[in-house]
C-alpha cells in the first residue's frame, strides 16, 4: 500500500502575523491592561509564524457572535476547501472521484450532520457506495491517525483507494473574551487550511509513492487534561498545558520500540515528517530524538508559512516532501503527530 498523492488547499485571505496581532490588540483594547497586551506581543513573537490564512476576511469575524454562527461558516468553508484539496489529490494521481472506495474525514474545529464527506459526494460526484468515516476529537494527531486508518482499510481491501481529508478552520474557534496564556498562544499559532492524501492498496495498478510499512498508535494514560477543548455554549475553548513539550520528548522512546520491532533504529531513518506543533514542540521532539534543527526543516518552514493547522499540518509536511524534498528511493521516513488524549500516531514509510 502506498501514498499516491498529497495536496493542500487554503483560503484566499492571507495575513501577516503583524496584521493579525494588531487586529487582536484593537479588539482587546480597553478590556485588558497593558501587561496583558505586552504578554500577547511576546507570545506572538515566539510562535515561529510569519503569516496565516483565514477562512474569511478579517473584518467579517466581528459579526460572528455565537457558536452556531461560527459553525455555519465552518460548514460553508470546510466544504469548499475540503473539495478543493481532495480534487487536487485526485488530479495528481490521475484518478476520478468515483475511484475512491473510502473517505476518512478528520476535523476538530467544527461539526456537521450530515458530515462534510457526505456533502462532498453530492458536490464532487463521489461514488454513492463510498464508505464514509468522519472522525472528530483527535485534534492535531488526526492527520497521521487518518493515514494509519486508511492504510488499515486498503490492507483489508487491497484493490481499493482510500482518502484521508482534513479541514481545520481554527480562526472560527477563537474565544475573544478568553485572556488566558493558552488562548493568547493559540491566537498566534493556529491557522486555517485543508489537506488530503490518497492511499492505494497493493493490488491497485500503476501505483507509485512511499509505501506504508507499519503504523503504531500510542496513548499516554491519565493525560486527558494536557490538550483539547473545553466545550460550552460559546463553542470551543482551548485547553493547552505547559506539559505538552514533556510528552513530545517521550516520543523518542515510542519511536525506538516501534522501529526495533522491524529491526530498524533511528539511524536508519532518512527523513522526519512531523506535525508542526509549535517551536517548543519541535524543539522538544528534536531534542528527544537527538536530531539537529535542520532535520525538521520542512516542519519549521510549514509552521512559518501557515501556522499550526491542527490535523492538516502533518499532511502539509507530507505534501512538502512528496513535491519538493522527495527522499532517495529505498530510504525510510517516520511520519508522526501528537494530540489530545494525550496520544501519538506513528507511520513508517519507505520511498
Amino acid at each position: 500500500m502506498r501514498i499516491v498523492s498529497a495536496a493542500s488547499s487554503f483560503p484566499a485571505h492571507y495575513y501577516s502575523q503583524t496584521v493579525l496581532l494588531e487586529a487582536l490588540k484593537q479588539r482587546w483594547a480597553g478590556k485588558v491592561d497593558a501587561e496583558k497586551i505586552h504578554m500577547l506581543e511576546r507570545l506572538h513573537s515566539r510562535v515561529g509564524v510569519e503569516g496565516r490564512y483565514l477562512a474569511f476576511p478579517l473584518s467579517e469575524y466581528e459579526s460572528i457572535e455565537t457558536w452556531g454562527q461560527a459553525n455555519d461558516r465552518w460548514i460553508e468553508a470546510a466544504t469548499d476547501l475540503g473539495g478543493q484539496a481532495l480534487c487536487r489529490a485526485l488530479a495528481q494521481a490521475n484518478l476520478q472521484p468515483t475511484d475512491l472506495g473510502a473517505l476518512f474525514f478528520v476535523s476538530i474545529t467544527g461539526v456537521s450532520s450530515p458530515s462534510i464527506d457526505a456533502r462532498l459526494i453530492n458536490r464532487l460526484g463521489l461514488s454513492t457506495h463510498l464508505k464514509r468515516i468522519p472522525i472528530f476529537g483527535l485534534g492535531c494527531v488526526a492527520g497521521a491517525a487518518g493515514l494509519a486508518r486508511a492504510a488499515d482499510y486498503v490492507r483489508a481491501f487491497p484493490d481499493q483507494i482510500a482518502a484521508v481529508l482534513s479541514v481545520e478552520l481554527c480562526s472560527l474557534t477563537i474565544q475573544f473574551d478568553d485572556y488566558s496564556v493558552a488562548n493568547m498562544i493559540s491566537t498566534g499559532l493556529f491557522g486555517d487550511g485543508s489537506a488530503a492524501a490518497l492511499i492505494a492498496g497493493s493490488d491497485c495498478p500503476n501505483i507509485s509513492g512511499p509505501a506504508i510499512l507499519a503504523t503504531r498508535s500510542v496513548f499516554y494514560p491519565q493525560s486527558e487534561a494536557v490538550m483539547g477543548w473545553k466545550v460550552s455554549e460559546k463553542g470551543f475553548q482551548i485547553v493547552l498545558s505547559e506539559d505538552v513539550p514533556l510528552f513530545a520528548r517521550k516520543l523518542a522512546g515510542d519511536i525506538d520500540s516501534f522501529l526495533a520491532e522491524r529491526n530498524l533504529a533511528r539511524a536508519d531513518i532518512g527523513s522526519w515528517i512531523l506535525h508542526t506543533g509549535g517551536p517548543k514542540i519541535l524543539e522538544a521532539t528534536a531534542a528527544g530524538l537527538g536530531l539537529p534543527r535542520e532535520a525538521l526543516d520542512a516542519s519549521w518552514q510549514c509552521l512559518s508559512r501557515t501556522g499550526n493547522l491542527s490535523s492538516a499540518s502533518v499532511l502539509l509536511v507530507l505534501e512538502e516532501f512528496m513535491k519538493n524534498r522527495r527522499p532517495l528511493a529505498g530510504s525510510y521516513s517516520i511520519l508522526a503527530a501528537m494530540g489530545p488524549g494525550f496520544c501519538a500516531e506513528l507511520v513508517l514509510l519507505q520511498w
